[in-house]
Order: C-alpha cells, then structure tokens, then sequence
C-alpha cells in the first residue's frame, strides 16, 4: 500500500497496490502491521456500509469524542464521493483546517481519517456505495458533529448539495470545541 500524507496530521491518503491477473484483480486494502507500524489506528470495532441512491447526498461531519474517539478508514466501493476530514484537534497545528479528496470505486484510493477530526462525504455520482472500518463501536452519546457549510471551515463541496439530513443540516455553529 502507498500512504501520502494529507496535510492533516495522522491522516492519510492510501492507494492499494494492485495486482491483475487473468481472473481479474487483488488488493489488499488493510494490514495492521502496516498502519502499526505508520503510528496508525489499527483496531477495528465495527465495520459500516452506506448506499446513497442520488448524486449531490452529503453525510457529515461526524466524530465522537473520547473515550470513544473513533478513526476511520473508508473507501468507495461503488460509484464516486468527495471525502473529507477535518481536524478539530485544538492543539493540532492543522486545527479547523480541512482535506478533501476524491475517491472512486475505479481509483480504489481510500481516505484514513484519525480520532479527534470529523469525517463527512458528497456522492458525486447515483447508486454510491461506501464501506467504513472503524476503530470504536458506535456511541450515541459521543456522538458528535459539526455543520458541512459552517464558515469557520471553509468547506469547499465540489458540487451543490441535493440531498442532506435533518440531523446533518442543522448541527450548530463551531464555537472552537469539540
């Protein structure tokens, strides 16, 4: 697996290396050893699946806080989206800063997004699929998340949002803590 570093830190962008053959192909798309040894979460607790049926759906910005900070490793199975983390670590020197970076069931690529930032998406294309691992079991009442168009962050969607959830659309304004 190739690792890039984001900008953000502890977040990482990772390209699977493939291997094609007559049958088609294989990639390995986690190895504990290999996030171990990057300083990388390498627990997984739970593992998700979202299918969202139209292009322009945004999901996020979702994190929760200790003790149930979670890190996230996720990847486009099917179709296309906009992924996103964004640190909200105040003592990070990336703090409120974002990332954003495509990811394609063709490109393969996936986004490694650590404990202490928010994660949200776009859909970029209809009938796409994202597969999650992830490093806590879900917390209702750590749960926590930020608006996708706050201005304290500067968001900047690919695309116009068509589809978004109560709960998403109207979290809070960011008042500096998590």
């Amino acid at each position: 697996m190739k690792f890039t570093e984001t900008g953000i830190p502890g977040a990482w962008v990772i390209d699977p290396d493939i291997f094609p053959d007559e049958r088609g192909l294989f990639a390995q798309v986690f190895c504990q050893e290999e996030f171990a040894r990057r300083g990388l979460n390498p627990d997984i607790a739970q593992a998700n699946a979202s299918l969202s049926p139209r292009r322009g759906t945004l999901r996020g910005m979702h994190y929760q806080v200790p003790p149930k900070a979670e890190a996230k490793l996720v990847r486009c199975t099917a179709g296309a989206i906009f992924d996103v983390v964004l640190d909200l670590r105040p003592d990070s020197p990336a703090f409120r800063r974002w990332y954003g970076v495509e990811l394609t069931s063709r490109n393969r690529r996936m986004l490694y997004v650590p404990e202490g930032c928010a994660h949200g998406l776009l859909t970029l294309a209809d009938d796409t699929e994202v597969s999650y691992l992830i490093s806590q079991t879900y917390s209702p009442e750590h749960a926590r998340g930020v608006r996708w168009d706050d201005p304290a962050f500067g968001i900047a969607w690919p695309e116009p949002v068509q589809v978004i959830g109560e709960r998403d659309r109207t979290y809070p304004d960011f008042r500096g803590q998590p």
